[in-house]
């Protein structure tokens, strides 16, 4: 059978949750926001406004989510940007294996596309993928499949024919939900009960994820 495969960003491509989760908590101690660590997982691989829900719900609906929010973004672009974010170990070589076969590969992450093509661009990585969707471009944050049907249909691809490189518990409810093959490279979250019923492989790190696809 042919196949595609679809990755997540953050957590999967870069190692950048740790690093906002880390920053979220300086901000969350210099403002006296208690429980940060609870919105921190509650928040991975959702956008931007399924995340403001989850900080109103903790923080109360005055709570300045976009304020605070700003502050870490500008924190992590000056230490990041410009190729300074970390990639995952192995994402490389997975991906110049993708690309010698021919096999298509998109981004599809809940962060807004311009920012997507940016870091995928500052590593050096935009060659190697064919399509990109971020969060902006759906109505519905995973766990809803939405992102991932529609970078399946950017692909021409079918759900069957679809392998979704994903980190976060949502993500891998969205790709289930999809009918498609969840493949978990777990990052600051191991899997529960119920995400071990829902992946289809679980691997440590991305080197195990290629030398699954060049024995497919």
């Amino acid at each position: 059978m042919s196949y595609v495969v679809i990755f997540d960003m953050d957590g999967v491509i870069f190692d950048s949750e740790r690093l906002i989760a880390d920053l979220w908590r300086e901000v969350a101690e210099e403002k006296k926001m208690p429980d940060i660590d609870i919105a921190i997982q509650r928040s991975i691989g959702i956008t931007n406004d399924a995340t403001t829900q989850v900080f109103k719900e903790l923080y109360g609906e005055d709570f300045p989510y976009e304020e605070y929010k700003k502050i870490v973004s500008t924190r992590f672009h000056v230490k990041y940007d410009n190729g300074n974010l970390p990639t995952k170990p192995g994402i490389k070589e997975l991906l110049v294996f993708l690309k010698e076969n021919k096999i298509p590969t998109a981004v599809a992450s809940s962060t807004r596309t311009a920012v997507v093509e940016t870091e995928i661009r500052d590593a050096g990585l935009l060659p190697y993928f064919d399509r990109i969707i971020g969060g902006d471009q759906v109505t519905h944050s995973k766990p809803d499949p939405e992102i991932f049907l529609k970078a399946a249909d950017a692909l021409h691809a079918k759900p069957e024919e679809c392998y979704i490189i994903e980190d976060s518990f949502n993500g891998i409810r969205a790709a289930h939900a999809a009918g498609m093959h969840p493949v978990m490279v777990p990052d600051l979250l191991e899997p529960d009960d119920e995400i071990k019923a829902l992946y289809e492989e679980i691997f440590p790190s991305l080197v195990e994820v290629r030398k699954y696809f060049e024995n497919k």
